[in-house]
């Protein structure tokens, strides 16, 4: 039976199926509502051992994981790395053909299917970040008000225990104590949930050797480790270091024609959290002992933004081989190592 391909172009409501042959022949395209029965129904319909291919867009989790159930090979398509050219006519039924076609010609670039487990980790550090993110929004609202009433200490020193009492005290004009009030009060909340998603998240990767080995890189804790684990996924699929840190988005841009070569800032094309993480990392400490040497040594000649990136690169390389060998030999102590 010859194989078949199938091209999926997925929307929030409905999505367009495209199926077509070893030779590229239209066998058929439906446009449907994403009811699972009828989406399900639609892709048997190019028989067991289908190569079916769905592009990684918004709310791509519950087809991956539908198509998964059915005898089909299921590949995932990057947005990013597909080159559609410049097309004079963009609609659904071509992009879902053209999906068909690049996997049928293997020129395809395939972004990778987390297991479920890793999807669900990734949404629990993910949420967390967002949490801390918009607290400090709060926080920064706060300092504001009480400038405007002349109190101008550091926004640090107002959540400590000396700090809460010093609030208790103000004497400010009504509508900004209501408003300090208000914004303590969303503190508050956003700390007790951002403290269940840290155990949850704890939890989770407790029993993962990687998240421990890679807290021995100096900078990383608790948290950053959970990200990187979660972010990372299964490590093994990175050949090299130097492969992890492409996908991440942390290698320079290069573009070359002839003789000229032109390199330039980091593509910045993976993981936003990952590099957050790994430039978190060296932010304050450099990198420890271990790499701030590197740091200071590039921070004389070309600045300190690039020293941190290029430390970066070398925690992202700390990381690989923590995650995949359960420790990282060159940070043991020497006791350790005898």
């Amino acid at each position: 039976m010859e194989r078949e391909y199938v091209g999926i172009d997925l929307h929030r409501r409905r999505s367009v199926i495209y199926r077509m042959n070893s030779d590229g022949e239209k066998l058929g395209c439906v446009r449907i509502d994403n009811d699972p029965v009828t989406f399900a129904a639609e892709v048997v319909k190019a028989g067991p051992g289908a190569e079916v291919v769905i592009e990684a867009t918004y709310g791509w989790y519950w087809a991956v994981d539908l198509l998964e159930t059915l005898d089909v090979n299921v590949h995932l398509a990057h947005p990013a790395g597909n080159d559609w050219g410049k097309r004079r006519v963009k609609n659904d039924e071509r992009d879902a053909r053209d999906l068909a076609d690049l996997l049928r010609l293997g020129r395809l670039a395939e972004a990778w299917i987390a297991p479920r487990d890793v999807r669900e980790l990734r949404e629990l550090v993910r949420y967390r970040h967002k949490l801390v993110e918009l607290r400090t929004g709060l926080k920064a609202q706060l300092q504001a008000v009480l400038a405007k009433e002349g109190v101008t200490v550091k926004l640090s020193e107002w959540w400590g225990p000396t700090g809460v009492k010093e609030l208790d005290a103000l004497n400010l004009a009504p509508v900004y104590t209501n408003k300090v009030e208000s914004l303590r009060d969303l503190v508050a909340l956003y700390n007790r949930e951002i403290a269940m998603f840290e155990r949850e998240i704890h939890q989770r990767v407790k029993h993962d050797p990687g998240f421990w080995a890679i807290q021995a890189i100096h900078g990383v804790g608790p948290t950053l480790a959970a990200i990187f684990v979660a972010e990372i996924g299964d490590v093994s699929r990175f050949p090299t270091p130097d492969a992890l840190s492409c996908w991440a988005g942390m290698t320079p841009r290069h573009h070359e024609s002839d003789t000229t070569v032109h390199r330039g800032a980091i593509t910045k094309q993976g993981s936003p959290l990952l590099r957050w993480a790994a430039i978190e990392a060296v932010s304050r400490y450099h990198g420890g002992e271990h790499l701030a040497v590197t740091f200071h040594r590039i921070a004389e000649r070309r600045g300190r933004n690039k020293a941190r990136t290029a430390v970066a690169r070398k925690v992202l390389t700390l990381v690989y081989y923590g995650l995949r060998d359960g420790e990282i030999r060159c940070l043991r102590q020497p006791a350790d190592a005898a």
